[in-house]
C-alpha cells in the first residue's frame, strides 16, 4: 500500500461525499413534490396512466402497486429476451436466450440484481440491452427509491395510513432524479471513449495478419444507469474490466462516484424528510466508515499478495495483481470493489475469483451483511433502517425502556416484521448453497476444488439474494438449476424482504410521533452510530462466519501453508 494510493481513495471518496449533500436535498424536494420543470411531461404520463399524484396509498397499496409494476417489466423483458433473434435492432444475428436463461434475466434486472450468466455482447442484441435491460435499470432504481421515500415518510408522519403515491414517487424519480444523472454521465463516458452506436460490430486485422472482432454498440448510456442505479449489469461479459467500459482510471473513478452518490446522498434526504438532519448524518457516516474500512481489507489483501505465486519466482512488489489491470491500479480496485458489493451494484473493474482468499472473503461477506453499507438506490435506506430498530431495540433491553425512534414507539409487531426481513438472506443464502453442494447437477458447475469452489457456490447465492449481481466467475450458472434457483434467491431478496419492511412503515406511520424526553436515547450521535455498526456486523457473523471459516478462511491458511488444491 502507497501513500499515493489512499490519496486517491480519499479524493474519490471526498467528492463521493461531497456530492452526497445537495443532492440529498434536491432528493428530498422531488420526493415533497417541489421539483417542477418537468411538470409537462409528469403529468402526461398521469393522465395516461388515469393516476391522481396527490392522492395517498397505504402500506398495502403501496406494495400491490409496487409488485404490479415489476411484474409487468418482468414479463416485457422475459418476452423480448426469448424473441430477440426476430426482433430488430440486432445487427450480430444473436438468437433468442433459452427460458431458463431468459427467467433468470428478466428476474435478475427486475429485483436491480443485474445477475448475468451470459456475455452481454454475444448473447443480447442492441433491442434487448436498450429496450429491455436500460428500461429495467430504470424502474429498478427507481423503485428502490420510491420504496425509501415511503418508508422514510412513516417516520416524519404521526396517526395517518398513506406513505405516498407509489406511481407519483416512481415518476419523479426516474424523471427529476435518474434520467438527468445518466444524461450527463453518459455524455461524459462518451467524452472518455465508450462507444455510443448501433454500428455493426468491426473487424480489425491484428499484427499478426489475423481478423478479430470487435465488438460494439450503444455503451456508455448504458454503463451510466449501470452504475447511477446501482445495477452492475455489464454491457460486456467482463464488465468495467473491459477496456469499452472501463478506458481508464478516471473513467473507473467516475463509476466510483456514480454507484456510491446516490445510496448516500438518500441518508441525507432522510435526515430532510424527518426534519433532523443529524438523523442522516448518522447513517451516513456508519455507510462511509464501513466502505473505508472494506477498502483498507481488500487493499491490505492484495497488496500482500499470494505466497505461492512468490515461491514460484514472481516479483511480490505490485502484490496480487491476476486478473486486475494496470490502467486502474489496486487503490481503485480496492475502492471500487469495497462500493460495489456494499452499494448491491454488482459491477466489476476486477476478477474476483482471482482475489487472494481474504481479499475476496471481504466482498462477499459486505453482501452477507444486508447490502446496506451503502447498500443499492433506496434498498440500502431501508435496509438500513431496518438495523436502526434493531438497534434501538437493543438499546432498550440494555436500559429497560420501550425502544424508541424518531418518536415512534418499537414495540413486538415492529420488531417481529424486522427479523423476519433480515432472516430472509440467509435462509436464501445458506439454504441454496447447502442443497447446492450435495447436488450433482449443481457442484458439476463448480470450477476449482477445495474451499475455493464452496466460496464460489456460497458467493453466487450471496449474490443473487443480496441483490448484487458480482460473481466468483469460475461457476458456470447458465443450468437450469442454477438459473432457477438463483432468480428464485433474487426474488426473496428483493420483494420477501421490502414488504415486510412496508408492513413496519405502515404500522410506525399511524402512531403518533412523541416529542424526545430528558430519557430518550439520542439517535444522531457516536454512541448510537457505534451501536447500529455492531448490531450489523454481529447478525451478519452469527450468520455467515461458520460457512466463510469453511470457505475463504480455510483458504487462506492452506495459502499460507504452501498448499493449493
Amino acid at each position: 500500500m502507497t501513500l499515493l494510493g489512499w490519496a486517491q481513495i480519499a479524493l474519490v471518496l471526498a467528492l463521493t461525499v461531497a456530492a452526497a449533500v445537495p443532492l440529498g436535498r434536491y432528493i428530498a424536494a422531488v420526493a415533497g413534490g417541489h421539483v417542477t420543470w418537468l411538470r409537462p411531461v409528469e403529468a402526461l404520463f398521469y393522465r395516461a396512466g388515469g393516476i391522481d399524484p396527490e392522492r395517498g396509498q397505504d402500506w398495502k397499496s403501496y406494495a400491490l402497486a409496487m409488485l404490479a409494476v415489476n411484474a409487468a417489466g418482468f414479463v416485457l423483458l422475459f418476452a423480448i429476451l426469448r424473441l430477440q433473434g426476430v426482433l430488430p435492432l440486432n445487427p450480430q444475428g444473436v438468437s433468442g436466450m433459452s427460458s431458463w436463461l431468459a427467467f433468470n434475466t428478466a428476474v435478475s434486472f427486475v429485483t436491480n440484481t443485474n445477475w448475468q450468466a451470459y456475455s452481454g455482447e454475444v448473447a443480447a442484441s442492441y433491442l434487448s440491452q436498450m429496450a429491455g435491460l436500460a428500461v429495467q435499470n430504470f424502474l429498478s432504481a427507481a423503485t428502490g427509491i420510491a420504496l425509501a421515500l415511503a418508508v422514510s415518510r412513516a417516520f416524519a408522519r404521526g396517526g395517518v395510513r398513506e406513505l405516498g403515491n407509489f406511481w407519483a414517487d416512481l415518476t419523479r424519480v426516474t424523471l427529476y432524479v435518474l434520467l438527468p444523472l445518466a444524461v450527463v454521465l453518459g455524455f461524459a463516458f462518451v467524452a472518455l471513449g465508450m462507444p455510443q452506436t448501433f454500428a455493426d460490430y468491426a473487424t480489425a486485422t491484428t499484427l499478426e495478419g489475423a481478423e478479430q472482432t470487435v465488438p460494439l454498440g450503444p455503451v456508455a448510456f448504458q454503463v451510466a444507469i449501470k452504475h447511477l442505479g446501482t445495477n452492475g449489469g455489464g454491457f460486456f461479459g467482463v464488465n468495467s474490466l473491459h477496456p469499452f467500459e472501463g478506458p481508464d482510471a478516471i473513467a473507473t473513478a467516475l463509476q466510483i462516484w456514480a454507484q456510491a452518490v446516490i445510496p448516500f446522498a438518500l441518508c441525507l434526504t432522510f435526515g430532510r424528510i424527518v426534519g433532523d438532519i443529524r438523523q442522516g448524518r448518522a447513517l451516513l457516516a456508519v455507510m462511509v466508515g464501513f466502505v473505508v474500512v472494506a477498502t483498507a481489507a481488500i487493499y491490505a489483501a492484495e497488496a500482500a499478495g499470494n505466497p505461492l505465486m512468490t515461491a514460484m519466482g514472481v516479483d511480490p512488489a505490485m502484490g496480487n495483481m491476476e486478473g486486475k489491470d494496470l490502467r486502474f491500479g489496486l487503490p481503485l480496485v480496492a475502492l471500487f470493489t469495497a462500493t460495489t458489493t456494499g452499494a448491491s451494484c454488482g459491477a466489476v473493474n476486477a476478477m474476483l475469483d482471482s482475489f487472494t482468499p481474504l481479499g475476496g472473503m471481504v466482498p462477499l461477506f459486505l453482501i452477507q451483511l444486508g447490502e446496506v453499507l451503502p447498500g443499492g438506490v433506496g434498498s440500502g435506506l431501508y435496509g438500513m433502517l431496518v438495523f436502526a430498530l434493531l438497534a434501538v431495540f437493543v438499546a432498550g433491553l440494555m436500559v429497560g425502556r420501550t425502544p424508541e425512534y424518531l418518536g415512534k414507539k418499537v414495540q413486538a409487531r415492529e420488531i417481529k416484521l424486522a427479523m423476519l426481513a433480515v432472516l430472509i438472506l440467509p435462509t436464501a443464502i445458506l439454504g441454496f448453497t447447502a442443497v447446492s453442494l450435495v447436488l450433482p447437477a449443481a457442484v458439476s458447475s463448480i470450477q476449482d476444488a477445495g474451499p475455493h469452489g464452496l466460496s464460489e457456490m456460497l458467493y453466487a447465492y450471496t449474490s443473487a439474494a443480496g441483490n448484487n449481481g458480482s460473481a466468483f466467475g469460475g461457476l458456470t450458472a447458465d443450468t437450469p438449476w442454477l438459473n432457477t434457483t438463483l432468480g428464485i434467491a433474487m426474488l426473496l431478496g428483493r420483494f420477501a424482504f421490502v414488504v415486510p419492511v412496508l408492513a413496519i412503515a405502515g404500522s410506525l406511520a399511524a402512531k403518533a410521533k412523541a416529542s424526545e424526553g430528558a430519557g430518550t436515547f439520542p439517535t444522531h450521535g457516536p454512541l448510537f452510530a457505534g451501536l447500529l455498526a455492531g448490531v450489523i456486523l454481529i447478525l451478519g457473523g452469527l450468520q455467515f462466519l461458520p460457512s466463510l471459516t469453511l470457505g475463504p478462511i480455510a483458504e487462506h491458511f492452506t495459502m499460507l501453508a504452501g498448499k493449493s488444491f
